[in-house]
């Protein structure tokens, strides 16, 4: 090689290192103008802990139980096994979060050359009286592969991927609120069944009770007046058995719905009384955590996700407003016939890089970009919504835990206090101290404080529900 061609040669190497490496310059550069910026999480104000309830030191690692930890009854478990498997709410939870992983890799894809194996023909004339003339290519092409120098399209896949997750978070909320739910259900079941037995026994009892009335008015020592009183018990207590046969029906028709499939097969009505007291059902719920693992509930982290969603829309609505590069290029081969269409020398090859920046669009990105600002400071609002919304119903459960445990010492005390009355009063009566009318009233007073503390027992027990719900386990 002459000295004349070893220069030349060396020259078209320092150009051809100067342009690439202005290429990778301008790469970065472009690459490191991405509107896109991960979510910063917005700071809130935690309490330490709760107003009714110490925090444990070794609390901070603590992770979500799993239901069937807190529920323990046999029957009940089956019930939520059912429910998780059949209810249709849980299913189309399921499916959302399908469609949008779907979506996910559709949007990821898109920053990704699309590449077809293709063949075309045309045929035009150039004047009237001119031969057709056909022209045929085949090969492979690249069409409009937009470079995402802006991270437009990089925001786009953020944001599917956000509203991915945030599904994901949604479904284990739904889940969660199933179960709660399930056994919600089940306890209203177990309390119309108790109810319904206590007042079946009540109207038993008054009816025993009317009888004897009549035959003492037939014989002159019971008053007319004992009598209407006796005859208005026994009709008010089948008017409360008319009652509970309808709430007990109405109760078990919810508990179907949760389930999703008829309680017939393979659960019975015998299948859904527990195996011991209703009460026992449910282990108790520990609250010592730190307030902080709040922001670990479902909802929570379903509507930090829907704000990252958010912000990721604004870095698609800035990058709109710089030059969208795109690159269209192809090779393959071009003849006139088919039969020369992969012949040699007919091999080509195509390159249309182009860039378009926006000049005028009568505000309309200006506008997608106010609308997307405006769409993530109402995703932080919901967001911090959501927290307080969580504060409140642990707070509200700890709160009715405690009163509740005091109600129900007190209830159980008036029940044993009208107990006792009621066998003072029968006593009376069968010494002729006192008349019908204060066993009567005994009785109606026992039973309504016997419904209520059925009422209050439930009421302690769902508490445990709501207190699992709120914490979402932790």
């Amino acid at each position: 090689m002459s000295k004349k061609a070893l220069e030349r040669n060396t020259s078209e190497r320092k150009q051809l290192f100067i342009k690439s490496g202005c290429a990778a310059l301008v790469v970065l550069v472009l690459g490191a103008c991405s509107q896109f910026q991960p979510l910063q999480k917005p700071d809130v104000a935690l309490p330490v802990g709760w107003p009714t309830a110490p925090v444990q030191q070794a609390a901070p690692q603590a992770t979500p139980a799993v239901w069937d930890a807190v529920v323990t009854d046999p029957a009940l478990k089956a019930l939520v096994t059912q429910a998780l498997i059949h209810n249709r709410d849980a299913r189309v939870a399921a499916l959302q979060v399908a469609q949008l992983r779907a979506q996910v890799e559709g949007r990821d894809a898109a920053r990704w050359p699309t590449v077809n194996l293709g063949v075309t023909n045309s045929r035009q004339t150039t004047g009237e009286n001119e031969p057709i003339k056909s022209s045929l290519t085949g090969g492979v092409q690249i069409t409009a592969w937009e470079m995402d120098f802006f991270g437009r399209l990089q925001s786009l896949k953020e944001a599917a991927l956000a509203q991915y997750l945030a599904a994901e978070h949604s479904q284990q909320s739904t889940q969660l609120s199933l179960v709660a739910g399930v056994v919600t259900a089940w306890l209203n079941l177990q309390t119309s069944d108790a109810l319904l037995a206590l007042t079946q026994q009540t109207a038993d009892s008054r009816e025993q009770a009317l009888r004897l009335t009549q035959l003492r008015h037939q014989n002159g020592v019971a008053s007319a007046l004992e009598l209407r009183q006796a005859e208005s018990l026994a009709a008010s207590a089948q008017v409360s058995l008319a009652q509970q046969q309808r709430q007990r029906a109405l109760d078990r028709n919810a508990l179907v719905l949760l389930v999703g499939q008829p309680l017939d097969k393979p659960l019975g009505d015998a299948d859904l009384r527990p195996s011991g007291p209703a009460a026992q059902a449910l282990a108790e719920v520990a609250v010592g955590v730190p307030s902080g693992v709040l922001l670990s509930r479902p909802d929570v982290r379903a509507a930090e996700q829907q704000l990252a969603a958010a912000n990721a829309n604004v870095g698609a609505a800035r990058a709109a407003f710089f030059p969208r590069v795109s690159l269209t290029a192809s090779l393959g081969s071009a003849s006139s016939e088919l039969s020369g269409l992969f012949k040699g020398g007919s091999w080509g090859w195509a390159l249309a890089p182009q860039a378009m920046l926006p000049i005028f669009d009568a505000g309309a990105n200006q506008a997608n970009l106010s609308a997307a600002q405006a769409a993530r400071d109402v995703a932080l609002a919901q967001y911090e919504k959501a927290i307080q919304t969580a504060f409140k119903e642990v707070n509200d459960a700890l709160v009715s835990r405690a009163s509740l445990a005091d109600q129900l010492r007190a209830q159980t005390a008036l029940v044993a206090a009208e107990t006792e009355r009621l066998r003072l009063s029968e006593l009376r009566l069968r010494q002729g101290v006192s008349g019908q009318l204060d066993v009567l009233d005994a009785q109606r007073s026992l039973f309504a404080a016997q419904q209520a503390l059925l009422q209050v027992q439930t009421a302690q027990v769902l508490n445990r529900v709501a207190l699992f719900k709120a914490t979402a386990g932790f």
